[in-house]
């Protein structure tokens, strides 16, 4: 990861990149339960574009399944094309020469052996990076290549609260906010999280990739444990069903209650209600004709599987979860 604040006058220094890399520092390191994720190597104030782009190309030189570069700093284009800025590469204030070709960032990443190659950028005129070239009769991104930038190719990127605003929603997203019900953290997530939270008229983020799979950066715990979705399949014989109810699934149905009404609870039945409820708290099973399970128990009535529900039953029924 390279962040830069000072790049040596007043009018060039920017506030938040720092703070960037130091945030996103441990939500890469550690998955959400602790246990070891990235190995993260930091550049801070980094000075020299030649020694970030030695950085760079050891980043990139192995074969192992996942390597991601960040930066956070000044981004620029110019006639040789558009490039992330270093303090050596400044003349003058705003008065930039050639610093590391974003292109040139994408052949090395395009030419790794790792089975997935990430860049994200933090910078101005970041939409450049992997932009399509017409001349060209091949994929601009080679196979396992994800490009996430702060904005479009003719944008500027801005701070906000002593961060940048797209890295401050980046990070949010890796705390969870684009987590999948399985706790999965991925970039396509990542994207569609950091995507909703820009208007119109603001900055846009621009997500490019070429993978056939999704791999996930982090994983959290999710509100529902995998073993609880695995259940669908065992009490939704089929997706389309609607499952009976009745008070014997509610756990304070008891006979020692003077408003108790039969059949009563029934330790079996709790269970499955317990997991049924649970199910109903992230959108996958929904009460028919009642606003809540409680009272589908109560007055007889059932439950069913929602769409997003179905989905998730396939996917277990496949042996996929």
């Amino acid at each position: 990861m390279i962040g830069i604040n000072n790049y040596g006058d007043p009018v060039n220094n920017l506030t938040g990149c720092l703070e960037d890399i130091k945030a996103l520092r441990p939500l890469l390191e550690r998955n959400g339960d602790g246990t070891k994720d990235f190995d993260v190597l930091m550049l801070s104030d980094e000075q020299s574009s030649s020694n970030a782009m030695s950085h760079i190309e050891q980043l990139f030189n192995g074969d192992g399944e996942i390597a991601l570069l960040y930066f956070s700093g000044h981004g620029y284009v110019n006639t040789t094309g558009a490039e992330i800025v270093f303090p050596n590469n400044i003349l003058s204030a705003a008065n930039y020469y050639t610093g590391l070709q974003m292109s040139n960032i994408l052949t090395i990443a395009n030419q790794s052996r790792f089975h997935n190659k990430v860049i994200i950028l933090d910078c101005c005129y970041s939409g450049n990076m992997g932009k399509y070239a017409p001349t060209t009769t091949t994929s601009v991104l080679n196979n396992g290549v994800t490009v996430l930038t702060a904005c479009r190719d003719d944008e500027t990127a801005g701070e906000l609260g002593g961060h940048g605003l797209f890295t401050e929603l980046l990070c949010d997203a890796l705390r969870g906010g684009a987590a999948d019900f399985l706790g999965n953290i991925t970039l396509g997530g990542i994207y569609a999280y950091i995507d909703r939270a820009f208007g119109a008229w603001q900055q846009r983020p621009m997500f490019k990739t070429n993978v056939q799979e999704f791999s996930p950066l982090r994983k959290v715990t999710p509100k529902v444990k995998a073993e609880e979705i695995r259940k669908l399949t065992e009490i939704f014989v089929d997706m389309n069903m609607d499952y009976p109810l009745d008070p014997s699934y509610e756990f304070t149905n008891t006979m020692d209650k003077t408003d108790a009404i039969a059949p009563y609870a029934d330790e079996e039945h709790v269970k499955i209600f317990q997991t049924l409820q649970k199910l109903t708290s992230i959108g996958f099973v929904e009460p028919v004709d009642e606003d809540h399970m409680y009272f589908a128990a109560m007055n007889q009535k059932a439950c069913r599987l929602t769409a997003i529900g179905k989905y998730y039953w396939r996917l277990v029924s496949k042996r996929r979860i």
